[in-house]
């Protein structure tokens, strides 16, 4: 019963023999199909009997082939039987490219074949255990050169985007696809490039504002060039901290006070004054600052000057002054001949004592020291000098013929030269306003206050200067009132020798004055029109 199931493995053995010398493939696979079996032996439906009986029967075969087969060369490794040469770069239809070879596998032509019991296993120069070994391989055939090649091509190159094939006939066609790929139609070009970017308002107004001081920038640059005021010429030479605009008004001789109406209540008050007294000669001249009106009452008569000559001379040191030719810090000696008796304390000094310009003008004018004019007088080139420069005003009937104290009377003016004087230096002319502040500022320290300043109210200031000879008396002043109003008011009488009547007309005459431009007054009309003071 247990041999009925047992297989005959004689009759297998010769029906496979048989089998590998028709089809030598289809052995070789069934070999290798046998073979897994062995190593992976599945289970059977035999029973266990049979299968052992099976084992020990493959078991039994394996030892006989081992003692017929021979040792098997040692193998060599892969990588020195298929050496693989570098990358090497070829140039190509399509451009450079680094084109990786494939090896060529080297064939050997007299394979070892393994030696066993049965000779119809010996396929053609290759056995079924050499088939995995590297030294005996089979010639490439057509169809795996075909495969080769179409690897090869699939390879791409290192350095060039585009693979690169290894046919004529493929470059051609390669170039070909290439051509016909559809190109981007330039208007999605342009709908890319000109993407509306979101509208906002605040970009525009920088830029408008930019806009807008470029173009004030350049518009200010051009009135700049057309201004006449930038055209003025500068001195270059002129060391003196005084600006451009002040200076330029010192350059211009002085213009005469525009005059409208003359103020005839008043003059006809004055001259009422004067008429209680025929023994006395006045000059009168004053005007209205505010409204250009005037009192004119034998202005032009020429009279002596006594120390009123000191008003011009300290004008015209303040200019120099400006002109940088004194400074005022600049020493004077006092030397014996400008020592002037009369009026003042520097005639008792001794001589040799220097004492600064400021000090001297100063005392020129508050104490009216007559020896201090006198060196003023010198500094400034002499009273020929002095008297050219009166007529560039045009103080025509101003001059100094003899050196202080002119006891005779020899220097005259008139009240309407002095009156012009004074309205030139309101009016910004003749001086910078720094030296004519400081020029007022000198004449409000006058010492002597008997005369003008004793008509005026209370809160009232004036910068002035006296003169008093024996012949004449005289005070002349710019008198700022309390309500605002300002005014300049000379006054000079001629008298018998040393007459207080005539301090008491020009005291009676200033507050005569105060009081009428305390009081308002309507303004006067164009009817009279308008005359020049020269």
């Amino acid at each position: 019963m247990g041999n009925r199931h047992q297989p005959d493995h004689s009759d297998q053995e010769q029906q496979q023999n048989r089998r590998s010398r028709l089809h030598p493939r289809q052995h070789d696979y069934r070999g290798k199909q046998v073979r897994e079996q062995q190593m992976n032996p599945t289970p059977s439906p035999l029973p266990q009997r049979s299968q052992r009986l099976a084992r020990l029967h493959l078991a039994k075969r394996e030892s006989q082939e081992q003692r017929n087969l021979k040792p098997l060369p040692p193998r060599q490794p892969l990588q020195q039987a298929i050496s693989p040469p570098p990358p090497q770069l070829r140039q190509s239809r399509l451009g450079l490219g680094l084109i990786p070879q494939i090896p060529k596998l080297r064939v050997d032509r007299n394979p070892t074949l393994r030696q066993t019991s049965n000779p119809g296993r010996e396929l053609k120069g290759r056995s079924v255990a050499q088939s995995n070994t590297p030294q005996g391989l089979q010639p490439l055939t057509d169809a795996s050169k075909r495969r080769r090649d179409s690897k090869r091509d699939s390879i791409p190159s290192v350095l060039s985007p585009v693979s690169v094939p290894t046919r004529r006939n493929e470059t051609r066609r390669n170039q070909s696809s290439l051509n016909s790929q559809p190109t981007p139609s330039p208007k999605t070009r342009r709908t890319r490039r000109t993407q509306k970017q979101p509208f906002n308002p605040f970009v525009y107004i920088i830029r408008l504002l930019i806009l807008g001081i470029g173009i004030g920038a350049i518009a200010g640059t051009l009135f700049s060039t057309f201004d006449p005021a930038s055209q003025l010429p500068v001195n270059a030479n002129d060391t003196s901290d005084t600006p451009v605009q002040e200076r330029s008004s010192t350059a211009n001789p002085g213009t005469a006070m525009s005059l409208r109406q003359e103020i005839s209540p008043l003059k006809s008050q004055i001259q009422a004054l004067a008429a209680q007294n025929s023994k006395l000669q006045p000059g009168i001249f004053l005007v209205d600052l505010d409204t250009g009106t005037y009192v004119d009452w034998q202005g032009q008569s020429i009279l002596p000057a006594a120390s009123t000559i000191k008003v011009p001379i300290l004008v015209a040191f303040f200019q120099d002054v400006d002109a940088g030719k004194i400074r005022l810090d600049e020493p004077l000696t006092l030397e014996p001949d400008v020592i002037g008796t009369g009026s003042g304390e520097l005639q008792y000094q001794k001589l040799g004592h220097q004492y600064t310009a400021l000090e001297v003008v100063t005392k020129m004018s508050a104490i009216s020291d007559n020896t201090a004019t006198n060196m003023i007088i010198k500094r400034l080139g002499g009273a020929a000098v002095l008297n050219q420069r009166f007529q560039s005003w045009g103080l025509t009937a101003t001059v100094i013929n003899n050196p202080l104290p002119d006891l005779e009377g020899t220097n005259t003016t008139t009240a309407r030269d002095l009156g012009n004087l004074m309205g030139m230096l309101n009016q910004g002319q003749l001086l910078t306003l720094r030296s004519r502040d400081r020029l007022l500022n000198i004449m409000q320290q006058t010492v002597n206050n008997s005369l003008l300043p004793k008509g005026l109210g209370s809160g009232a200031t004036i910068a002035h200067k006296t003169g008093d000879i024996g012949s004449l008396v005289g005070d002349v002043g710019l008198v700022d009132m309390p309500n605002g109003k300002r005014y300049i008011i000379v006054t000079m009488v001629k008298r018998p020798h040393n007459d207080g009547s005539a301090s008491e007309l020009i005291r009676n005459i200033s507050r005569t004055v105060y009081n009428y431009f305390n009081q308002p007054h309507s303004r006067p009309t164009k009817q009279a029109g308008t005359a020049g003071v020269s």
